[in-house]
């Protein structure tokens, strides 16, 4: 959230080798993303739940919106609702890239053997 801060509070923030904003914005909030779920889920590897997944989007799209409110009070700077929808975006992919390394890394024993 700092870094993320700190890019927004610059007129002209550094983006790295060209990238499109929306990319930029969806990356940040994906790392966010993830780091928000491990510590809503309390362990590097939990779980994905329901009720783990809302709560990490939802302080991390509730924190992209009051980035938005912040980057209005940056000269040369505005809230941007499809700057929001890309931090959004980002998020979403976090969680599922989380629940989808999870099945990943999910042991086969842990499976119940098919008849088949």
């Amino acid at each position: 959230m700092a870094a993320i801060f700190w890019a927004s509070a610059h007129s002209n923030p550094p983006v790295p080798w060209g990238l499109s904003d929306k990319l930029l914005h969806a990356l940040a909030y994906l790392g966010l993303g993830v780091l928000t779920f491990r510590a809503v889920a309390g362990r590097m590897w939990a779980r994905v739940t329901w009720r783990h997944a809302l709560a990490a989007l939802a302080i991390t799209i509730g924190y992209a919106a009051t980035d938005e409110l912040h980057q209005m009070a940056v000269p040369g700077r505005s809230a941007d609702l499809l700057d929001l929808i890309a931090d959004a975006f980002g998020a979403v992919l976090a969680l599922i890239g989380y629940w989808a390394w999870g099945i990943i890394r999910t042991p086969r024993a842990q499976f119940p053997a098919s008849n088949s």
